[in-house]
């Protein structure tokens, strides 16, 4: 007997993978639009009030503001190219089931046209804070007390840092511009490696997200896992009301979210089954990235799973030097210039973890490592 093929199944396929394609190479174009301009914009506001304090002060005029440095057309190429990949394999895992296709299209609209004209409100205390290479700036009323010290930077030049309610309503729209559209899928690589290194995770499956933030990834590990137990902490409590609103509206149980440090995790030992922590480790210290991997080993069950994703590293994206490099410049990382010729690896070893996989995503890094008994 002849199999006709279901072409209404096919062109309903093509439509909504072309859908999906059109909708991230959109925001990737509209991510890059935005930077050039705001770059353009800041650097000359910058340039006028530079020279207005040189003729005030009676000194000489001149124009010294260091630039970002610009990438090739071969580094262009190549971050293409990554990007034409992260999405093939993004649609092909939700095409196989891993996560709904539903997450491929969840894009928040309203939180866009809502807080996308008060990233440009924010953009000139950024710039006056780059031209004055202020980097640790608090509002007074900002409570600071009880923080670590390399916690309180305005990372990415953010206003408050991120104890402000402001900051945790624009970080994820900040993020998404600044990676050209792809934070989220980004986020979502971590689910495959769940289901490769631990298998499809059910209801007993306790999972703890470190360092949370707004709850972005908490919010697609629910779409993905309908029945795990969800986890999250921050260091932020604005961050963490934020990713309580983000969280609400979901079917099934609810996250439970704890603010505390990641280095003193609330948890007795063997509480989880997997720890995933997503862009937190470039902005910690050495010292400090060791000590929230030790304790992610310790509260997870021998034979767990802890998957972290971070930004690309020197030892596996070497092309991309001159992007890695100019990255703490442009965006104040003040610890990324040690994490990217960090040994992940190694600190994992040290608190008895073996390396499962070290994926590389676009711009980011994934190792996933198991708990030895």
């Amino acid at each position: 007997m002849q199999v006709v093929p279901d072409f209404s199944a096919i062109a309903s396929n093509s439509f909504e993978k072309n859908a999906y394609q059109a909708l991230h190479w959109g925001k990737n174009f509209f991510g890059v639009a935005h930077k050039l301009t705001s770059n353009r914009v800041g650097t000359a506001v910058n340039d006028v009030r530079t020279l207005a304090e040189q003729l005030l002060e009676g000194t000489p005029p001149s124009l010294r503001q260091q630039r970002a440095q610009k990438l090739d057309d071969r580094t262009l190429q190549l971050v293409k190219e990554r990007f034409e990949a992260v999405l093939e394999v993004d649609w092909q895992d939700a095409e196989a089931g891993l996560y709904p296709k539903s997450l491929l299209f969840d894009n928040p609209w309203q939180d866009f046209f809502r807080y996308y004209p008060q990233v440009w409100w924010e953009l000139p205390g950024i710039w006056d804070r780059v031209r004055r290479k202020q980097y640790q700036e608090f509002d007074p009323a900002i409570d600071t007390d009880n923080y670590p010290k390399y916690y309180l930077q305005n990372f990415h030049h953010q206003t408050n840092g991120y104890l402000s309610d402001r900051s945790a309503e624009l970080y994820d729209l900040q993020v998404e511009l600044v990676f050209g559209g792809s934070a989220n899928i980004m986020r979502r690589r971590i689910i495959r490696p769940i289901i490769d290194a631990a298998g499809y995770p059910d209801k007993s499956t306790r999972i703890l997200d470190i360092a949370c933030g707004t709850g972005r990834t908490l919010r697609m590990l629910r779409s993905a896992f309908p029945e795990v137990q969800l986890y999250g902490t921050d260091l932020s409590p604005t961050y963490l009301r934020k990713a309580n609103q983000l969280l609400i509206d979901l079917p099934g149980e609810l996250p439970q979210l704890l603010q505390a440090n990641a280095e003193s995790l609330p948890y007795a030992d063997a509480t989880f089954d997997i720890a995933t922590s997503v862009f937190l480790f470039h902005e910690l210290p050495g010292e400090a990235r060791q000590n929230v991997i030790d304790e992610a080993a310790r509260v997870i069950k021998p034979g767990g799973i802890v998957v972290i994703c971070d930004s690309i590293q020197l030892a596996d994206s070497e092309e991309l030097g001159p992007a890695i490099d100019s990255f703490d410049k442009v965006y104040h990382e003040p610890y990324y210039r040690d994490y990217i010729r960090d040994d992940l690896g190694q600190r994992l070893r040290a608190a008895d973890c073996k390396v499962l996989d070290v994926q590389v995503h676009l711009w980011s890094r994934y190792t996933v490592a198991c708990k030895l008994a």
